[in-house]
């Protein structure tokens, strides 16, 4: 006698001795073995998902880092700040800015392909150019329409960061080491509503190489497009000093040189012109040019600018 015949013999024993079975039990022995091997094989039993993982989860590696500028203490540096009554400083950015932002939002003369992807360069150091970047970064996160990210590209000596009152911090050449184009990990969203700083990142024995790589020109692509109203400012190298502000200047839609009144000759700066002749716009700002007092507005002797274009 098999065992199924053995246990339904057993089951009538117990209902003729009236023993109340549950329903489950009284079932034909052979419907509840197929039930139990049916359960167990994997290709007929029930898939259960796992659990999400919940939505902060999922989002945080895409979340940018929010940070506290002390626009007090940047003020007082002597850098521009959104909030600052109107200054001389201001309004020569409002100058120095207008064009770019005309250009960079296809308004000028002609399209300008990456019109958007501004870089700040000098010829040599110490001529303002990182005062240049962030004061016209700034300058433009002040318009209603735009939306502007300060990149710290000068990867041999940043220096936005410090300026900024900031640690360093993973950025630019740490998104390109890992061939990605996913800057939202290490983008640095600011209390000035419309600025975000992408800093230079780790340092790297082969920047200069991933400034001109295939890499860094996806990422550049994709920054420029992401967001059709976001100007993009590059801090970038001295042009006479390395190659990754040449190798970065290829990419650029607009440059502006920023040129010491007092200290840049004129072979320095030409020699700079040079070197990025294949940008389509090219414009220079003189710093600490000494101006003659305005009357009515009682600026005084400061900081000063020039601008020209050459196509």
């Amino acid at each position: 006698m098999s065992l199924i015949e053995q246990a339904a013999k057993r089951l009538e024993q117990l209902r003729q001795a009236g023993v109340e079975l549950p329903e489950e039990a009284t079932a034909q022995p052979e419907q509840r073995a197929r039930a139990t091997s049916r359960s167990s094989d994997p290709y007929t039993a029930p898939i259960v998902p796992p659990p999400s993982a919940p939505e902060e989860k999922k989002n945080a590696s895409a979340t940018s880092k929010r940070i506290e500028l002390d626009l007090e203490a940047i003020g007082a540096s002597g850098l521009l700040v959104p909030q600052a009554t109107r200054s001389q400083l201001a309004d020569e950015y409002r100058v120095i800015k207008r064009p770019l932002i005309a250009n960079a939002m296809g308004k000028g003369s002609e399209p300008i392909a990456n019109g958007n992807l501004i870089m700040v360069t000098s010829a040599l150091p110490g001529e303002g150019k990182s005062f240049t970047a962030i004061n016209l970064a700034i300058s433009i996160a002040m318009e209603l329409d735009n939306t502007v990210m300060l990149v710290d590209a000068d990867v041999a000596r940043p220096s936005v960061l410090n300026m900024l009152g900031l640690p360093p911090a993973p950025g630019l050449l740490d998104v390109v080491d890992k061939n990605s184009v996913d800057i939202s990990g290490v983008l640095l969203r600011t209390n000035i509503e419309k600025l975000s700083i992408l800093p230079s990142g780790t340092q790297h024995p082969r920047a200069t190489e991933l400034l001109a790589s295939d890499a860094m020109v996806r990422l550049l692509d994709d920054m420029a497009s992401r967001y059709n109203d976001r100007i993009i400012i590059f801090d970038s190298p001295p042009l006479l000093l390395t190659t990754e502000s040449r190798a970065l200047a290829t990419h650029m839609g607009q440059i502006v040189i920023v040129v010491n009144a007092e200290n840049t000759t004129q072979a320095a700066v030409k020699q700079a012109v040079d070197a990025i002749e294949a940008c389509p716009v090219k414009m220079m700002v003189l710093n600490q040019a000494r101006q003659a007092s305005t009357d009515g507005y009682g600026y005084g002797y400061g900081y000063g600018y020039g601008y020209g274009q050459e196509k």
